[in-house]
């Protein structure tokens, strides 16, 4: 077990200045044109995966990082540079997560290579979850997997939204109900190869931030897969639903988690410095303004009211990449969060990006308020972390929960 240390190594300072020099020359250029266009800026992914940094080989080096600080380290320098063409880099990586949580071997080998293509073909991937009726309350999830056994094949009927690059996307990962009785226990993921017959794309939605990452309505109509399809196999999913349905008889027991619910928790560290990557570029941005915009003979930095925002917005992010460092290294070490630390990290890092982005708009005054500043993006892009991977308001139910042993509701 990698001793936790607020240090990083030689090894994972050399990638942090490569992914930083990679946010700085090529994802902050083409920022503002991506956003207006409100499309998937293909090119930057496609020299993302030139240099290595969109592959399975560099997240896989990140994920198996024994201190747990590779997968932080890598998301706050990326959306350093920006919130929307960062997603669209990362973004395949919530549905190999979904795969290397629930896949088997076989199936980690088969369809993670796929999600990302190579670099004169870059692929992406899609998790499907949320749906119009069931975003928090995962136990109404209407979408449906069916088993014929005749074909040993799964039909997927439902419509999913919200998904990153749905529709887009060369390899889908799909959430859906097998046992309807059995609530959030009775859910399963599906791999959706590329090109199978039912898939299509919904609406496509126009967002107030991230506006470079494709976000779309995933429809499922009949949609057939192979039973080999099914993360974790047949076997496995037959006995961890024999063992909820007893559960249910014995009135409780045991909490039993489902396929999204293990993929949302292992990947909201990683949101949190998502978000303390785009607090600390605002910060950066309000800190150089404030000190070389001059008001009344002097720079602004001059004003106490000025100079103790920057100081509260500098503590709140460091505060937050620490709670996200310790998550990681618990969760990489196998510690359990006893006190609902990967939700911690989540939910401040997002309360704090919110709050650091909303007060470098003000201290930029009218100028922050204009596209001609990059902190107008990233105040409009901070919006989405306390939204998306579960909600400030059900990071905190999490935690209440975890503390006091109650079903808070």
């Amino acid at each position: 077990m990698a001793e936790f240390t607020m240090e990083l190594n030689d090894e994972q300072k050399e990638v942090r200045d490569w992914l930083h020099g990679f946010a700085a020359d090529v994802i902050r250029p083409a920022a503002a044109e991506w956003d207006e266009r409100e499309e998937t800026p293909w090119p930057v992914i496609q020299e993302a995966a030139k240099v290595g940094i969109y592959s399975l080989d560099f997240y896989a080096q990140q994920y198996f990082d024994p201190t747990g600080l590779g997968i932080p380290m890598a998301m706050e320098e990326l959306f350093w540079g920006d919130a929307g063409i960062a997603l669209s880099i990362v973004g395949t990586g919530l549905a190999a997560v979904g795969v290397l949580a629930n896949g088997t071997e076989e199936q980690i080998g088969t369809w993670i290579p796929q999600m990302y293509g190579d670099a004169n073909d870059v692929k992406v991937a899609a998790f499907c979850s949320s749906e119009p009726d069931a975003g928090s309350d995962v136990s109404s999830m209407r979408t449906r997997a069916v088993y014929d056994g005749a074909k040993d094949e799964w039909v997927l009927n439902g419509t999913k939204t919200w998904a990153t690059n749905g529709g887009i996307a060369n390899v889908h990962v799909v959430v859906a109900v097998v046992d309807s009785e059995l609530g959030s226990k009775g859910h399963a993921s599906f791999i959706v190869p590329p090109n199978t017959p039912g898939l299509s794309q919904g609406q496509k939605f126009k967002k107030h931030g991230i506006r470079a990452s494709h976000t779309a309505e995933v429809v499922l109509e009949n949609v057939r897969v192979p039973g080999s399809c099914l993360l974790g196999g047949k076997e496995k999913l037959d006995e961890r639903l024999a063992r909820a349905r007893e559960r249910a008889r014995a009135g409780g027991g045991e909490r039993v988690k489902n396929a999204a619910m293990a993929t949302f928790e292992a990947s909201r560290p990683a949101v949190g410095a998502m978000a303390v990557g785009t607090a600390r570029a605002a910060y950066e941005e309000a800190l150089e303004y404030a000190k070389t915009r001059e008001q009344f003979g002097r720079p602004i930095i001059d004003n106490q009211g000025v100079a103790f925002q920057l100081a509260d917005m500098r503590t709140s992010i460091d505060a937050a990449r620490l709670l996200v460092w310790r998550a990681s290294w618990m969760a990489v070490n196998g510690k359990p969060f006893t006190a609902a630390e990967g939700s911690m990290s989540k939910l401040f890092a997002s309360e704090t990006a919110k709050k650091v982005t909303a007060q470098a708009v003000q201290i930029l005054g009218g100028n922050g308020f204009t596209r001609e500043y990059p902190v107008e993006r990233m105040h409009r892009d901070a919006a989405i972390y306390t939204i998306f991977e579960g909600t400030s308001e059900i990071q905190r139910l999490v935690i209440a929960r975890t503390l006091s042993g109650m079903p808070i509701r």
